[in-house]
């Protein structure tokens, strides 16, 4: 199977996109490569290989999640650069 130019042009038009002769030809060639690519894929046997649903088989790969107690406030604040009772201090950001 091979791609035309005026099969590009069409689906182009589907797209609705506009192109130059010149940028149709380029987009003809490149898709007789692709389709030349995928019939080199077709040629392989792949009679005893079972579908995958991802090309990964990877399962469950995360963690559990565990309930543990948290730190506590004072905790948070003890390795804080500027803090005052209940709050981290930062610099200001933002102009008024």
């Amino acid at each position: 199977m091979s791609v035309t130019k005026k099969d590009a042009e069409y689906i182009a038009n589907l797209a609705r996109l506009k192109y130059s002769d010149e940028e149709l030809e380029n987009f003809t060639h490149q898709m007789n490569e692709i389709l030349a690519y995928v019939e080199k894929l077709n040629e392989l046997d792949t009679e005893n290989i079972e579908p995958l649903s991802h090309p990964v088989e990877n399962t469950n790969v995360f963690r559990d999640d565990l309930k543990k107690k948290s730190i506590g406030h004072d905790e948070a604040l003890k390795n804080a650069p500027d803090s005052n009772d209940d709050y981290f201090k930062v610099p200001k950001v933002i102009n008024q």
